[in-house]
């Protein structure tokens, strides 16, 4: 990630866990990373992998575009690049993205928040996707929607796998 972008999402998580009346004591420790990773992260340091982000998402209790989507740039490591196309404003939420994974790639995705589920449609090349222990192997032109709020992967073969992801969110009723 370029130091712009870096800088940016820094600011707005730190303008999200300020929000929410967190300290970077008790977001790091939910998170499960150090606090001196978590303020450099907040000064436009660091470099924050994948997982990283979609845990302090989770751990801040918004959706992972949210946490992006002042980024232009995709977020990329180990083989998977992800963009944010567009972010639902309704409810429930839905996020939609972009993502590309490299051949002999395994990416392990940690919950998403309770209640999300995540639809794949593959543009091309194979994927075998889905909650870890009931995954389904996709070609171009299939869809695959699954409960996105348990551990899931994302497993390419031999070629480029691209892939347009969505996650709606589940809403809590009102009381």
């Amino acid at each position: 990630m370029d130091k712009l972008s870096l800088g940016t999402l820094g600011q707005h998580l730190q303008e999200l866990r300020q929000a929410q009346g967190m300290s970077l004591s008790q977001l790091a420790a939910a998170a499960g990373i150090a606090k001196s990773n978590l303020c450099r992260l907040e000064q436009g340091n660091g470099n924050p992998t994948l997982d990283t982000i979609w845990r302090l998402a989770v751990q801040l209790k918004v959706p992972f575009g949210t946490l992006v989507a002042p980024i232009a740039v995709p977020l990329g490591e180990d083989g998977v690049e992800v963009r944010l196309l567009d972010q639902g404003k309704d409810h429930p939420q839905v996020d939609a993205y972009w993502m590309r994974c490299a051949p002999h790639t395994l990416r392990l995705a940690e919950p998403h928040t309770p209640g999300a589920r995540e639809s794949l449609t593959l543009i091309s090349g194979t994927l075998e996707a889905g909650p870890e222990g009931d995954t389904r192997t996709l070609s171009a032109g299939e869809t695959h929607t699954f409960a996105a709020d348990r551990p899931h992967l994302y497993r390419t073969g031999d070629t480029w796998a691209t892939l347009l992801l969505s996650v709606v969110y589940h809403e809590e009723p009102a009381s």
